[in-house]
């Protein structure tokens, strides 16, 4: 049997996550029943001495028990490289300037491997990414002019969407009409006051069938599940109470798959999760990805286990094309 890693999980604080829905939870849950070592790490304590990544490191026990589902162990500082094999960068957006610095700094590793690969995150806003694949998406528009979106959502046929390019779980999306009284208003706060960029979509009123979320592992499909927006709500966030539904990859899906597949390689974006709407591309979530408990629980699947039998094959051979 192979000797066991340790895996250092640079995550949002341990004590705060949802063991029912939290992805990173069911991968440590996993690393550890295969005898593998935890360790966690908040993004603000990583540092850099004489060119090399320290930081504060705690050893971690997890156990699906609501309210006690973390043991940590006492904090120590330590060279990353010296004490992990895989780090782990797992902390949810906003992408925000600390965020960016802390994955700067994880692009220092030599000898621990970093999925996914700091340098493919940093170069792939969540947003942003998705427009590498202009001809998979629908009409879309990135701009902080007032004046340009209310242009753009004429031409789209009088509604949009508009969502900031650093939110998450549905934060910041509105879905507004030409003859909506507050239109100037909404667009004045999405670009806070055309200062900051936000991304315009024509709106696609298949959201109502639902936004499907799928999971793919070096560019292959893992699984999917779609999520279906609450009546009276236009986003299909779990997190804003979108409902999970069964789902499989169908034509349109899998040829979105295949277009991106050689860029998410080639990018070290080891394992993201893609949201496509009525066969459009909208979106690529490359920080923290979620959707694995969900899925599990609707297919009767195991995905953690599939990761992180990837993962450690990486390890002890690592794909020059992830790790360079």
């Amino acid at each position: 049997m192979p000797p066991p890693l340790t895996l250092a999980f640079v995550m949002d604080p341990i004590e705060s996550i949802d063991i029912d829905a939290d992805s990173t939870f069911v991968l440590m849950l996993e690393a550890q029943n295969r005898g593998h070592q935890l360790l966690v790490i908040d993004p603000e304590d990583l540092a850099v001495s004489e060119g090399q990544v320290v930081a504060t490191v705690r050893p971690v026990r997890v156990r699906r028990e609501p309210g006690c589902h973390a043991e940590l162990g006492p904090p120590r500082n330590a060279v990353l490289d010296e004490v992990a094999d895989v780090v782990w960068q797992r902390k949810d957006p906003p992408v925000d300037a600390e965020y960016v610095i802390a994955t700067q700094i994880l692009t220092l590793c030599r000898r621990a491997l970093v999925f996914n690969r700091p340098e493919g995150i940093l170069s792939s806003n969540e947003k942003l990414y998705t427009l590498h694949f202009a001809d998979l998406m629908t009409d879309t528009l990135v701009s902080r002019s007032i004046p340009q979106l209310i242009d753009f959502m004429s031409k789209v046929g009088g509604e949009m969407i508009v969502k900031p390019l650093d939110g998450r779980g549905g934060e910041g999306i509105f879905h507004v009409r030409q003859s909506d009284r507050n239109l100037r208003s909404i667009l004045e706060q999405s670009t806070r006051f055309q200062t900051c960029r936000t991304m315009a979509q024509r709106y696609l009123s298949t959201i109502r069938e639902g936004d499907k979320r799928i999971l793919l592992l070096e560019g292959e499909p893992l699984g999917a599940l779609l999520r279906v927006p609450a009546s009276g709500e236009v986003r299909a966030n779990l997190h804003a109470g979108g409902r999970p539904v069964r789902a499989s990859l169908d034509d349109a899906d899998r040829r979105i798959v295949e277009r991106l597949a050689p860029s998410l390689r080639r990018d070290g974006l080891f394992f993201v999760g893609i949201d496509v709407i009525g066969g459009y591309l909208t979106e690529v979530n490359v920080t923290s990805p979620t959707g694995i408990q969900e899925i599990n629980a609707l297919d009767g699947s195991h995905l953690e286990g599939v990761i992180l039998d990837r993962l450690e094959s990486r390890v002890r051979q690592p794909d020059p094309q992830f790790h360079r």
